[in-house]
């Protein structure tokens, strides 16, 4: 017993030895290492990442992830990769990394086999021409043997564990948004490998999925067990065990996915099989989930999906997508419903091949449900094609909408009324070949009443009776009666009746009564963004053909009424504001519609409108249709910056490609984009104008809109006490670029003002720094402008005259090096008074003219080139009394701040022009100073610079237009 007893005591004694020397290793190893480690992870970062890295501090511990070593790294923040250096990639409160213990003791090497990454931020990135802002590891490839001693930094990853991620992943080349949050992740697997197995669990909080804008996830949580096969040498992920549950929807997957160099293969099998109604349910946007909760819900349902094929958007190739849902034996009812919702099934299926809504294929074998006696639902629907679309569509109906509401459990909506349908159609519909399925059919409703929460007074005594017929599946046979549609809301009744027939050259018969209260009535619908209450009031009869329009047999046409518009929002794709129609009332004469007052407000800008727009009705009719009008303008301010496709504004609904150009540079402001339906004249009359900085005062003249241009012609302004006349064109060719032509004339135009206030003088005309006194400028130009819409120079093109006036000349730096160079100190204050200076402009260079002028009684005539970034090329031949017959040649090289000066010579060293890309709008080369030459190959580079410039002058003249 006694030897047990001191055995006893042996082991425990060791065993309390040995817990303390591993507690005392564990709180001494971190201090005998830490510049061993902090050494070591600027290694890593600096050898492996081509982006900026910063953290806050870095230390060891054991008992983070015990029985882990780990270094932390806290508050770690990570730059993209170019051309993203600028924005963030990763965000974390904590990323540690696990240390293999025998290395760093040993033979004192940091090898990580564990990451974990806490409370963070991924924000991956890929822009509309493919590049991605994660490509921030850079393998560094050698020439050296390899490294035999197992010394310095590696990593050899068994274990990742995220905790807490909201992980956002846009791909505008594929038009895909990923945004998960709450996302906790533990993979484990010999990442090291170049073949693996990664066994995974993951959960999300909130996932947001969405393909083109459709989301076709909002709000889902997620959980996934799952093992896949990862080849690092091919980039393909096999999926082997992946059972994956969305909301309460089980799903398994099968299949693989790669990664190529230009895109992803893939070949994704899904399937949730057996499952019930309710679980199906489940995955339904956030908003109808809580109807679900309250209602008795039976039946079974089957899903499927797949995705197969290559995605490789340069070479156009997207993979194939199927999908298909079964309902069968459905039953729905909730809690306070008197009759129950029976026999619900649904078969369903979709194709889309090549992810092309043109090709899109819809099956919908059978949608059917019964709410009692003579209260049934049937559709057959099949569709092939959307541009051109095939359809062989069965719709019949009759139901009572209360009991709809009541079955259904709908709390936040009241309806009654009955509705019946009945509608036949098969055949081919395409708007450009004017084909239409041959039709008949009808939809009615009676006594309708609709109540929602967001509202407390209803829409009332909702009758519509539609007819739709067509015999032929052209657009010539078909017709459309709607007699009549009427409802009343807040005591206002609205009536409408409609005959339309022959679409192929429409014969309409239209009259429609009433006043209805828009900011109200989008309130019942709970529509957010019309703030406004605005009203309009209709009281119209149209009667005509479209043809009589066209063919200018107006006498024929019968239309008449006025419409009157009052605090209306309206939004458009490309502008980042709305329009307030305070006023607009409209009367309808025949063939234009009048504008008899119309006053709107576009942020700080305000427009007053009188005038006409010719054919509307066929401009509402013809999907490509185009508006045309005449108009008197009159604004008291109009500024131009906040017209500007990327400014900051109210408007949501903007279209994708300024929403992607926006996201991709998020500071700049865009162009202006002209819509290009108009073809609109406007006599123009605005007090001031505001155009970056720029003020213009008085502005009077003729502006046009057509297919997509604005025209300005002989149009007067006032620009910093002076008085211009301009004749321009101007026309966007995306979000970011836009390309303009300009002639102007200016009489009275103060140089120091100039300089000081417009820095496109700065810019093109540094010299006026040191010049005084009033200039005359008869000048053409055309260019491009940037995504801040500034002009870029070395895509402008041009010339034209600048007359001196009465100008004083003082201490010009290149004209007083050369006065210094030849002891002529009247150099600094030259008389230039009337003297014409006539210039061209390509490629980043300023080709001058001879000119000549007076300083005391020499008459120095200068020529050359100087370009917009200050480099000079100038010849100066300065004449000698009597009258400048005799003289001596100077050349002025260098920069404009730093002009060098050669006495007796003609050879000076010429300018390489810019090249520039009209296409992409990008600078390929800056101007540069050229190797040194003979006189007469610069001369002859010289003139044929000076030609192309010539040439596109006068070009400028065609392509400003005269609308």
């Amino acid at each position: 017993m006694d030897k047990f007893k001191n055995l006893t005591l042996k082991v425990l004694k060791w065993i309390g030895i040995s817990v303390v020397s591993v507690l005392f290793l564990m709180f001494i190893i971190p201090l005998l290492f830490p510049g061993t480690i902090s050494q070591q992870v600027k290694l890593i970062a600096n050898k492996h990442l081509a982006a900026k890295l910063d953290y806050k501090k870095t230390h060891l511990t054991f008992f983070k992830h015990f029985p882990s070593l780990t270094v932390t790294i806290d508050d770690l923040l990570l730059k993209g990769s170019a051309p993203f250096q600028q924005d963030t990639l990763l965000t974390a409160k904590e990323v540690s990394a696990g240390i293999n213990l025998k290395d760093l003791i040993f033979n004192r090497t940091v090898k990580i086999d564990e990451i974990y990454i806490t409370d963070s931020y991924a924000n991956v990135f890929v822009n509309s021409k493919g590049q991605a802002n994660y490509n921030v590891y850079v393998s560094t490839p050698s020439n050296k043997p390899a490294d035999s001693t197992g010394k310095g930094a590696s990593i050899k990853l068994d274990l990742i564990k995220f905790e807490n991620i909201h992980l956002k992943y846009i791909d505008q080349a594929a038009k895909i948004l990923v945004d998960a949050k709450g996302l906790n992740y533990t993979g484990k697997g010999g990442f090291s490998k170049d073949v693996f197995d990664l066994d995974t669990n993951l959960d999300i909080n909130t996932l947001d999925f969405s393909l083109d804008r459709i989301y076709y996830s909002q709000q889902k949580k997620i959980h996934a067990d799952l093992i896949t096969r990862i080849n690092t040498n091919a980039l393909t992920f096999v999926l082997r065990k992946n059972e994956l549950r969305i909301n309460e929807l089980p799903l398994k997957f099968t299949g693989f996915f790669s990664i190529l160099k230009e895109g992803y293969d893939l070949n994704i099998n899904a399937a949730s099989e057996k499952t019930t109604i309710r679980d199906m349910i489940s995955v339904l946007p956030p908003q109808y989930l809580d109807w679900g909760k309250n209602s008795k819900i039976e039946g079974n349902s089957d899903f499927f999906f797949s995705l197969k094929g290559k995605f490789i958007p340069s070479k156009n190739l997207k993979p194939n997508l199927k999908a298909s849902l079964l309902v069968k034996d459905g039953f729905v009812s909730s809690g306070g419903a008197q009759v129950p919702m029976k026999n619900l099934n649904m078969d369903l299926s979709v194709d889309l091949p090549s992810l092309n809504t043109d090709n899109l294929g819809l099956n919908l074998k059978n949608l059917m449900f019964d709410l009692g006696k003579n209260n049934n639902f049937r559709a057959v629907v099949k569709t092939k094609g959307l541009k051109e679309m095939q359809i062989n569509a069965d719709i019949k109906g009759a139901l009572n909408l209360q009991t709809l509401q009541q079955t259904l459990g709908l709390e936040n909506i009241q309806m009654k009324g009955f509705i019946n349908t009945n509608i036949q159609s098969n055949g081919i519909f395409n708007l450009d070949k004017k084909l239409f399925p041959i039709t008949k059919g009808f939809i009615t409703l009676k006594e309708g009443f609709l109540k929602t929460k967001y509202y407390p007074n209803p829409v009332q005594n909702i009758n519509i009776d539609a007819k739709i017929n067509n015999t032929d599946g052209t657009f010539k046979s078909l017709g459309v009666n709607l007699n009549p549609f009427k409802f009343d809301f807040e005591g206002n009744p609205v009536f409408v009746t409609a005959d339309l027939q022959n679409f192929e050259d429409l014969l309409y018969k239209v009259t429609a009564k009433g006043t209805l209260n828009v900011g109200r009535i989008y309130k019942v619908f709970a529509k957010k963004g019309l703030d406004v209450s605005g009203l309009i009031m209709a009281n119209l009869f149209l009667d005509g053909k479209q043809s009589y329009a066209t063919t200018g047999q107006y006498s024929k046409l019968n239309n008449k009424g006025t419409l009157i518009l009052k605090d209306i929002k309206a939004t458009t794709e490309y502008l980042p504001k709305s329009f307030y129609i305070k006023e607009g009332n409209f009367q309808f004469e025949n063939e234009k519609m009048w504008f008899r007052k119309f006053n709107a407000t576009y942020g700080k800008s305000d427009f007053a409108l009188n005038g006409y727009l010719l054919n509307t009705i066929n401009y509402f009719i013809e999907r490509k249709g185009t508006l045309h009008g005449k108009f008197v303008m009159n604004s008291n301010y109009i500024l131009v910056d906040e017209f500007m496709a990327l400014q900051k504004g109210d408007n949501t609904n903007k279209s994708i490609e300024v929403d992607y150009a926006k996201a991709e540079n998020p500071k700049s402001s865009g162009v202006v984009i002209v819509p290009k339906n108009l073809d609109v004249s406007l006599e123009a009359n605005v007090k001031k104008v505001d155009f970056k900085g720029l003020n213009l005062n008085d502005l009077k003249g003729l502006a046009s809109i057509s297919k997509g241009q604005v025209y300005l012609k002989n149009t007067d302004f006032n620009i910093i006490g002076s008085k211009m006349n301009v004749d321009a064109r101007y026309q966007d060719e995306t979000p970011l670029t836009a390309n303009f032509d300009i002639a102007l004339k200016v009489q009275d135009f103060n140089v120091q003002r100039a300089y000081k206030e417009i820095e496109m003088v700065r810019k093109m005309a540094t010299a006026a720094k040191d010049v005084k006194g009033i200039v005359a400028i008869d000048y053409k130009l055309k260019g491009d402008f940037d995504k801040n819409m500034t002009p870029i120079y070395p895509s402008l093109e041009g010339g034209g005259l600048v007359n001196l006036r009465d100008v004083e000349v003082k201490n010009l730096k290149m004209l007083s090096t050369v006065g210094n160079s030849i002891g002529a100190k009247a150099f600094n204050d030259p008389d230039m008074k009337g003297v014409n200076i006539e210039t061209h402009i390509s490629k980043n260079l300023i080709h001058i003219d001879e000119f000549t002028f007076k300083v005391s009684l020499l008459r120095p005539t200068i020529s050359g080139t100087s370009s917009f970034n200050g480099l000079l090329d100038l010849q100066i031949r300065v004449g000698l009394p009597p009258g400048g017959w005799i003289g001596f040649p100077i050349v002025v090289t260098g920069t404009q701040a730093d002009p060098k000066i050669k006495i007796f010579s003609k050879t000076g060293q010429g300018i390489v022009d810019a090249l520039y890309n009209t296409k992409s709008n990008k600078v390929i080369r800056q101007e540069k100073r050229a190797e040194k030459k003979s006189r007469r190959q610069q001369r002859r580079d010289q003139e044929a610079q000076e030609k192309k410039a010539k040439t596109a002058e006068n070009k400028i003249s065609t392509d400003v237009k005269k609308k």
